[in-house]
């Protein structure tokens, strides 16, 4: 039985995504199933691979992370995805639960914090938990 929490990945910066894929293979509970690298792709992919929670960064070039999310749910009502961006705010916070992310991860506030958050959210209760997004 394969335990593992398929992740896509979603920002428009290539280093980013491949600095959080290298963190990411140290977890043995965590497969990247695929990457985007803005939203109209992230909506694509996430609904040919089916993960089990999206990574999505909130300022990209074309549809942004917060218009991927509303996207996203329309066509996976129970899609789990985790806002990790560098603008930590009220608003976009605000924006992002409004959406339908399941949680907020500031990017400063590091890797661990990110890979507990994605633990929690693709928990084993229907539509996994839902870590603090506001």
């Amino acid at each position: 039985m394969d335990l593992s929490i398929r992740l896509l990945l979603v920002d428009d910066e290539a280093r980013v995504r491949q600095g959080l894929r290298m963190c990411m293979a140290g977890e043995p509970d965590f497969e990247v199933v695929g990457e985007a690298d803005e939203g109209t792709e992230a909506v694509e992919l996430a609904t040919a691979l089916q993960p089990d929670v999206v990574v999505m960064d909130v300022r990209m070039r074309g549809l942004d992370g917060i218009g991927a999310t509303q996207s996203l749910h329309s066509v996976i009502p129970g899609a789990r995805v985790i806002i990790l961006s560098m603008h930590d705010d009220l608003t976009t916070r605000t924006a992002a639960a409004a959406a339908g992310a399941s949680a907020f991860v500031g990017k400063q506030e590091g890797i661990a914090r990110l890979f507990d958050v994605i633990r929690q959210v693709a928990g084993p209760e229907p539509g996994g938990a839902t870590a603090s997004v506001a």
